[in-house]
Formats: structure tokens, sequence, C-alpha cells
């Protein structure tokens, strides 16, 4: 008997896979190590960490390890995992009688309008648009083999790195007008700072004078330049891992092993040497904009893969059953935990807030990230003891489904 898409239900969460969850969990809060520079800083300091702020001693050192570990690592995770999710979802829905393109297109509508609200609203730094319309095209690949998976993937991967190789080849060639609007969006000046400084620690209709356009050059621009092939490609390859049964932890520990050590040697070797040249090139925008970006682009998915390691390899053992139930939690509830990061990192650096903005330097934003993972870390499971999802989780199942979910966890 066929049944309505209204009356199906979304995953229980006794059905969840438990290994997934976990990989999101620590996906989800390992990018707050990127994303505190963009809450805290100038936007050009993101890209080159000589646009702002001090660069020396122990700030440069938490630059160093924050690109080494985190710089596109776990972001390329969180992509992986949502092509997975694609076909969790294809597969949950299909099995249940209903219909799964509907599902899954209504699903990533939501999932876009939530996102443009977090760019708009709170952050222009968003991922989630992306994500959204990079799943409309994902979904056409469902049931291809995972070779072919990884071979379109890659065909993806590589249109961005082809585009800055190109761009860093032919800098001399351009007009000069050209190259100092490009110049500024490396290295502003003083005023182009101050103008950033002064919005977002203003009120809080002064910050979209900045946000807003800020907002939608990384949803038209650079999507087209680079985000919308990269996460194209980390989908697609989440999806063959999630085919070839990596990421649900059914392989060997010591396939897992392989994977962790090939990954991190590999990643870091090449994201190191990356580091050297453009330290060596003395972060001019000629060289560090372009070719040297590549070193991180490419190294960086080797360096995600060893974390998939790692995590699988916690995932499959008998002990650290505290740690993995608490980042679980974070995982189930990543969605609702990713807009919380930002509510509360824009309440610490904006005006409508503390207004710390352009005030705190590399080594306190560490310290301001272990802190709102404190926060996460505790009140997630806490949640999650006494309801069933996480609050956007929730609403977001409910739009999905046109059906009412049930919120509290049910006693026995």
């Amino acid at each position: 008997m066929q049944h309505s898409d209204s009356l199906i239900t979304a995953t229980a969460p006794t059905n969840r896979i438990l290994s997934i969850d976990l990989l999101r969990g620590v996906a989800v809060l390992g990018i707050l190590i990127m994303n505190i520079q963009s809450f805290s800083m100038i936007t050009a300091a993101y890209i080159n960490p000589m646009a702002y702020g001090d660069f020396t001693g122990i700030n440069k050192w938490v630059w160093i390890i924050s690109h080494m570990i985190a710089a596109e690592k776990f972001m390329s995770i969180f992509s992986m995992l949502f092509g997975a999710g694609v076909l969790l979802l294809y597969s949950r829905v299909k099995e249940k009688g209903g219909h799964p393109a509907i599902i899954h297109y209504r699903r990533n509508f939501w999932l876009l309008v939530f996102g443009l609200i977090h760019a708009y609203l709170i952050w222009y730094g968003d991922i989630l648009v992306a994500y959204s319309l990079c799943a409309f095209l994902v979904y056409l690949f469902r049931n291809l083999k995972p070779g072919a998976l990884v071979g379109i993937g890659a065909a993806f991967f590589i249109v961005p790195m082809l585009l800055y190789l190109f761009f860093g080849s032919t800098v001399q060639y351009w007009p000069e007008e050209s190259y100092n609007q490009n110049l500024q969006s490396w290295m502003p000046s003083a005023e182009k700072v101050m103008t950033e400084v002064t919005a977002y620690q203003g009120s809080y209709l002064q910050q979209m004078g900045q946000r807003i356009p800020s907002a939608i050059f990384m949803q038209t621009f650079l999507f087209f330049m680079q985000t919308f092939w990269r996460v194209v490609a980390m989908m697609l390859l989440g999806m063959a891992l999630f085919k070839w049964k990596i990421l649900t932890g059914d392989k060997s520990r010591s396939f897992y092993t392989r994977m962790v050590f090939m990954g991190l040697l590999i990643g870091y070797a090449v994201v190191g040497f990356g580091v050297h040249k453009n330290f060596e090139a003395e972060w001019l925008m000629d060289y560090s904009m372009f070719i040297g970006s590549q070193f991180n682009y490419i190294g960086s998915v080797a360096v995600a893969l060893g974390y998939v390691g790692i995590v699988m390899l916690i995932s499959k053992s008998i002990c650290c059953r505290g740690f993995k139930r608490i980042f679980t939690a974070v995982g189930k509830m990543a969605f609702t935990n990713y807009i919380l990061m930002s509510v509360i990192a824009s309440f610490i650096f904006y005006g409508h807030g503390f207004g710390l903005f352009g005030q705190v330097e590399r080594w306190q934003q560490a310290i301001l990230v272990v802190l709102i993972w404190v926060i996460i870390l505790i009140i997630s499971p806490i949640w999650l003891k006494y309801n069933r999802f996480g609050p956007l989780e929730w609403l977001w199942r409910v739009l999905t489904y046109w059906k009412r979910q049930g919120v509290k966890v049910s006693k026995h």
C-alpha cells in the first residue's frame, strides 16, 4: 500500500547511524576553529592573515595550527556527511513507500530558506545556502556506483584549481584597475578596514550595510568560483564513502588505521608545504591568493579523510563511552548547534552584543572557541535527554514531512 508523503515520518532516534552522528558532532565543532576568525575580524583576514591584527608570536602560531588542522577540513567532512545523508533519506523514504524526490527537494528548499535567514540576518559566512543548492544537483547522482561518484566528484573538484591556476599565472597581464580592486579584497586600505570594523561594532542596522553585500558576494561570485564545485565534489565523495560502508564504521580497524596514517601524512605534508611557500612569498596577493591557496585546497581533503578514520576507530572502540555519548548528541543537533554558534559569536563580536569585533587577537579567539564548545557539549546531551530532536531539527522535519513530529522522549 502506497503511503502519502505527509504520513512519512522522520528517522526515529533509535534508528540513526551513531558513527555518522559522532562524525557530524566532531565536524560541527571543528568548523568553529576557522569561522571564529570571520566572526571576529575583517573579511580579508580569513584568507590573508597579514590583512589585519597582530601576526607575530603566539598569534602567528595559533593561525598556523588552526590552518593546518581546521581550514576546509571539517567543512569537507560536513559536506561528505551531507552527501551520505542524501542517500540515507532516499533509502528510508523509499522503504516507507513515500516519494524520495519530493521529500528531498522540499527538505532542501527549507534548508535554503534557513540558510538565507542565517546569512542575511545573523552571519554572512553561512554554508547552508550552498549545501541546499548543491543538494538539488547531487540527488541526480544517487544511483551511481561509488567509483563513478568519485570520478565525477574529482571532475568537479578540479574546476576551481584550474580557475585559480589560470588567474595566478596571468595576474601580471591584468588591467591595473582590476588588479587594484582585487588587491583591496586581499589587503584592504585603512579606510576600508575602519568602515567594516565600525559597521560591525555598530547597531544591528549598521551591520546590515556590511553583512548583505558580503552574503551576496559569497552566494554569487565565490559560489560559482569555488564553493559550488568543491561542495558538490565532497558530497559525491561522501556518497561513495557511504556506499563503501566507510562512514558507517563497518570496515576493519586496520583499514581505518591505514586511512588515518595515509590521510594525515599526505594531507599535512601538502598543507604544511603550502604554508611554507606562502610565508616565503610574504603573503603577496599575486601568489598567495591563487596558486598559494591550492595546497590547502588539495591537502585538506586528505586530512579530512584522516579525521574520518580517527572518528570511525573511536566509534568502533569499546572505550570512550562518555566521549561518544556527548559528541553523538552534538551531532544529532548539528543544525541547531551550527546556528547557535553563530548566535553566540555574533553576540560576542557585533554591536548588538558586546561589540568586540576587531579587538580580539587570535590566541584569545582560540579561548572563545573552547568556551563555546563547552556550552554546546553541555547543553546538547541535556536537551536530548528530554527531547527527541534539537529545536531546529524538529522544525526542519515538520516542514519537510508536513507532519507534526513528536518532541518529548517517551518514558518507559
